[in-house]
């Protein structure tokens, strides 16, 4: 099972709740002045992986207490069109209070966990290991990472401090006699701290034989084609993981699989994956008792 991130959801609905309830729901409480009995369900509009539901349920119980939820559906299972996911019993005015906050969290994450699982599905035969990236929504990273595990794929870095990898912008400083990456491989196994594992980023096959020479636990071909993952992995011949980024889509990513890349790493999981559509459905109850004009 993919770790819950509890207190993790648990800030973010706070924060989500504070940016949209802090003033209160002024159309709701202009409409009806007392509760209004109603049933509502979150209807999947498309095939989805289920990804924010337990932050869903969350929004909906801070909100209102005494609302009742019936869980149809769980984080990570699969939803076809028309499937509903959660019904939510009680007051009518808090549901539409947390409608929107709800739904944010269910579309956005079961988006990531389905893109993420297309991708998973596409290399369904190789030893290779779908990655995410740190590309993702500021105070969001440990949600969009779990959608990610939910959909079949791994998880890279969640921080800077939780792996070392060497990228261009770190070969620029370092930059003083053209073995930049040779010496960023010796310089990080010297002072990394505990025995983490040294990723270096290459983009030509000169800093590919810098990596090698300075040992680099993985190299990350960053930009290549699928011909030059191949030649790439033929001169490495496994004294390295090969890791491959930049530029991966559902088109192309089985092709560099199939060259032999150990590990694809993509931004666009977490950066670009499109919502899924998810409908909350509301019925009154003996109809709402709405405010006399």
């Amino acid at each position: 099972m993919t770790p819950l991130p509890a207190a993790d959801i648990r800030r973010a609905v706070r924060l989500g709740l504070e940016e949209d309830l802090a003033q209160g729901d002024i159309t709701t409480s202009a409409l009806f002045a007392s509760p209004c009995p109603a049933k509502a369900r979150i209807v999947a509009q498309q095939p989805l992986v289920v990804a924010g539901l337990a932050a869903a349920v969350q929004t909906f119980l801070a909100v209102d207490p005494s609302l009742r939820l019936s869980v149809l559906r769980r984080d990570g299972e699969p939803a076809k069109e028309g499937d509903s996911i959660l019904v939510i019993d009680g007051d009518g005015r808090s549901i539409l209070q947390a409608e929107r906050v709800a739904l944010n969290f269910l579309q956005h994450l079961s988006g990531i966990a389905t893109l993420t699982q297309k991708f998973f599905r596409a290399v369904r035969g190789y030893s290779v290991s779908i990655l995410d990236t740190r590309k993702t929504i500021p105070g969001w990273r440990a949600l969009q990472k779990w959608a990610v595990a939910l959909g079949g794929g791994a998880n890279h870095r969640r921080s800077l401090g939780d792996g070392i990898l060497v990228k261009n912008n770190h070969l620029a400083l370092l930059q003083r006699d053209g073995r930049a990456t040779r010496t960023a491989c010796r310089l990080a196994k010297r002072h990394a701290p505990g025995a983490l594992r040294i990723i270096v980023e290459v983009e030509s096959f000169s800093q590919l034989r810098q990596a090698l020479a300075g040992k680099a636990d993985i190299i990350l071909l960053d930009n290549m084609t699928p011909a030059k993952v191949r030649r790439a992995v033929k001169l490495i011949r496994h004294r390295a993981l090969v890791e491959v980024s930049g530029g991966i889509t559902l088109k192309n990513v089985r092709a560099m699989a199939a060259a032999g890349a150990d590990r694809i790493s993509i931004g666009a999981l977490t950066h670009s994956a499109p919502a899924a559509t998810l409908n909350l459905v509301l019925t009154p109850i003996h109809g709402p008792r709405r405010r006399r004009s």
